[in-house]
């Protein structure tokens, strides 16, 4: 094995790695971020999620070499805090604060399937039968999770499992739709970005609710709550997630999102935030397995090789 060949290998298992690390950390979020959304409210939350991270990832770059960013990157940068920050993260925390730690985490594992649907639109992805199964199956999943679920008098758990299902799909559109903009800088120039556009455009609604929370009466175990929100699973799983869309490609950064659903879900029932239902079970099942569908099936650029071989093999055939 080349040099070459040995870095791209050390560059994809860093990738792994810090996708790997970001879902455990949002898998965490959810149980943990439920219990502090008792007490302060989804918009306060979401709000210093945003500056928090914003602060901490701009604090952050003056110790790192500065990344030139073009006017044009500044404007596309600002669609993509638009879906991969304000959307995601604004949806899901109301979206969490009316279902439970599970359902949402469930949830978040249609992640790949709507990947590859927009990849199949956008980047004119293969549709193979493989992945026309995995979609299938995974939709079903998503719809016996919303609708099998306890729902309450007022409807909260339906309302609060669809914020959650439109929190991931607006993910899915900044994973696909900006791969080549996050490549092109830092995983931190990308996020401080992200994170100063996101703030900008979400504080101006949320301003009031911040500055209404008492945070005097606030006691010290939902503080915890509140920091582990903002700066484990925003400022640290984001730079983790950032890494590794800059070093793989957006089916296999989304797969990891299998862990998230396992880790909130052991932690829910161990802290009895939650009680693991069948119809749950049964999500999760047709979910993992529409994931494993649509994740084996072949990349474009992979059956664009296959094809490539085979025309080289029938070339040498005629020479012969």
């Amino acid at each position: 094995m080349d040099t070459g060949q040995i870095k791209k290998r050390e560059f994809a298992l860093k990738g792994h790695a810090c996708a790997l690390a970001a879902n455990i950390i949002w898998g965490l979020n959810a149980p943990i971020g439920k219990e502090a959304l008792e007490v302060v409210s989804a918009t306060a939350m979401t709000a210093y999620r945003m500056l928090g991270a914003c602060l901490a990832f701009w604090l952050l770059s003056l110790f790192l070499p500065r990344d030139l960013v073009t006017r044009r990157d500044k404007i596309l940068l600002i669609f993509a805090a638009l879906f991969g920050i304000v959307f995601n993260q604004g949806t899901f925390i109301y979206g969490l604060s009316q279902t439970s730690p599970i359902d949402a985490s469930i949830i978040t594992s249609t992640t790949p399937i709507f990947t590859m649907i927009l990849a199949a639109v956008f980047l004119r992805e293969p549709v193979t039968w493989k992945k026309v199964i995995g979609i299938a199956l995974g939709i079903c999943g998503a719809l016996i999770l919303i609708f099998g679920s306890n729902v309450s008098s007022d409807g909260g758990s339906v309302r609060g499992d669809l914020l959650c299902l439109s929190a991931q799909i607006s993910f899915c559109i900044y994973l696909t739709l900006f791969k080549d903009l996050i490549s092109r800088y830092s995983p931190v120039t990308v996020s401080k970005w992200l994170f100063l556009y996101g703030a900008i455009m979400f504080l101006p609604f949320s301003s009031g609710e911040v500055l209404s929370v008492e945070s005097h009466h606030i006691p010290f175990s939902v503080w915890w709550r509140v920091l582990f929100v903002v700066f484990g699973a925003t400022f640290l799983s984001y730079l983790f997630m950032t890494t590794g869309q800059h070093l793989l490609r957006p089916t296999l950064v989304s797969m990891y999102n299998y862990a998230q659903p396992i880790v909130a879900t052991l932690v829910s029932v161990t802290l009895g935030l939650s009680v693991f239902g069948f119809s749950a079970g049964v999500a999760i099942l047709l979910i993992f397995t529409g994931v494993y569908f649509v994740t084996i099936s072949k990349s474009r650029a992979e059956l664009d090789a296959e094809q490539e071989k085979k025309r080289a093999e029938v070339g040498k055939e005629e020479l012969r």
